[in-house]
């Protein structure tokens, strides 16, 4: 998976903030767009552990190391699909969550971990711009209704999960 000598080749490179005098006068991103060869670069220091403790660390268990290897490979369409296999909004989690699989990463045990945030942040927003993210239809409705109380980030993926599952789904 992914370039078994990229952690020795490329060290860890994170987006630049932009200039808070600037920031304080719209609503975009905090942190600068980051090239995909870039991108790619950081997904290839992934090492393809024994037992990646970057899965284990992650909370939604996402399949860190495949991702990473297909970002690598150049295969979006194929990242993005295995990303949302484990993860209903990574437009959400790249942006808020405080990444401990980057805390468990064995790479960080003697150099600065991979950008594990970054690469799933990228990978979405990649996706979006070119058209990868798709509604995911229901082969059949079953004609139930199904009430969900709170939409919160569980509550919406409990709904979107519900709605694949071919239910109506009242979010409340």
């Amino acid at each position: 998976m992914a370039d078994p000598r990229g952690f020795l080749k490329s060290g860890r490179e994170v987006p630049q903030r932009r200039p808070v005098d600037v920031r304080i006068r719209d609503w975009r991103e905090v942190y600068e767009e980051q090239e995909f060869s870039s991108l790619q670069k950081q997904a290839g220091r992934c090492m393809d552990c024994g037992i990646p403790f970057c899965h284990q660390g992650c909370p939604l268990g996402n399949l860190i190391p495949e991702w990473n290897d297909l970002i690598w490979r150049n295969q979006k369409v194929d990242a993005i699909e295995r990303l949302h296999a484990t993860n209903n909004f990574p437009e959400f989690t790249g942006r808020l969550c405080p990444a401990p699989c980057e805390t468990a990463c064995v790479l960080g045990i003697n150099q600065d971990p991979v950008t594990i945030k970054q690469v799933e942040l990228r990978t979405i927003e990649e996706a979006f711009n070119s058209g990868n993210v798709r509604p995911m239809q229901p082969d059949r409705m079953t004609g139930k209704t199904i009430a969900v109380i709170g939409s919160g980030p569980a509550g919406l993926a409990a709904a979107q999960q519900l709605t694949r599952a071919g239910h109506t789904v009242a979010v409340y």
